[in-house]
């Protein structure tokens, strides 16, 4: 395994019942990048994420996350998880520092309290998001953004190397997924962490990710996608009528963020 690498797949074969969902998947993420798979609905993107956190066993090949089998890692807290957004009660009693303490209490051997060690670290992961003015502030009563920011800070809590993201600007608008995505740089720079994130919408993370692969069953492409896509490959993932836009210094809503 590369000294730099972080996540390497070889030949990852994935199925459920008799319908293979991934073949042949050969990936590598390295250090410190922000990396996507994008892909179509069905496309396996995140079967892929619950095979790399070992929620899914491969009938074929090898994974290996920070060297180790993805077993051994799983309960560790080097990997910090977002799953895709889900329906909540929003009248639920809960306040923005009890939603992200549950990744502390998750990694105790019983239902203790915090201590001055979670504590500092929930302050902290909130602090990174800049939402530590709301952690008295009742997590339903939030918009959207605010709410992916304290459940990304909830990840951060245990102070992962390797932060997975699973659709996390669902529901969001243009400008807050823009801001979003300027947030998860400044994570990736000051923590010094790798950020992985699925997305649908390739016209946006290709301008804000250092590397993607595009996947549909199969990966059509891996690499920069500053030096472009081949037109075979969004064939072959997205269909022959994709059309995409991709951010760039001339974009109101880039402009906006940063006014």
């Amino acid at each position: 395994m590369d000294s730099d690498a972080v996540i390497c797949i070889d030949d990852l074969w994935v199925r459920y019942g008799d319908r293979v969902v991934l073949e042949n998947i050969n990936l590598t993420v390295y250090s410190r990048e922000i990396f996507s798979i994008v892909g179509p609905n069905g496309g396996g993107k995140t079967t892929l994420l619950n095979t790399i956190l070992a929620f899914k066993e491969p009938i074929q090949g090898n994974i290996q996350v920070m060297g180790e089998n993805p077993k051994k890692i799983r309960k560790s807290g080097i990997i910090g998880y977002l799953p895709q957004k889900s329906e909540y009660d929003q009248y639920f009693p809960v306040n923005v520092f009890d939603v992200v303490a549950m990744s502390r209490f998750a990694r105790k051997r019983s239902w203790g309290k915090l201590n001055n060690k979670d504590r500092e670290c929930i302050h902290d992961a909130l602090k990174m998001v800049e939402m530590a003015d709301f952690e008295n502030r009742h997590f339903g009563s939030l918009s959207g953004g605010q709410q992916q920011r304290v459940l990304i800070a909830r990840a951060l809590a245990i102070q992962p190397k390797i932060l997975i993201l699973d659709e996390p600007s669902t529901g969001l608008d243009a400008v807050a997924q823009d801001t979003f995505y300027h947030l998860l740089h400044k994570i990736r720079d000051r923590e010094d962490i790798t950020i992985i994130m699925v997305s649908h919408d390739i016209g946006t993370v290709s301008s804000v990710v250092d590397q993607i692969a595009c996947l549909n069953k199969s990966i059509h492409f891996h690499g920069n996608p500053d030096e472009g896509i081949p037109s075979e490959a969004l064939e072959k993932v997205f269909g022959r009528d994709i059309q995409f836009l991709i951010h760039d210094e001339h974009c109101k809503t880039c402009e906006k963020r940063n006014e």
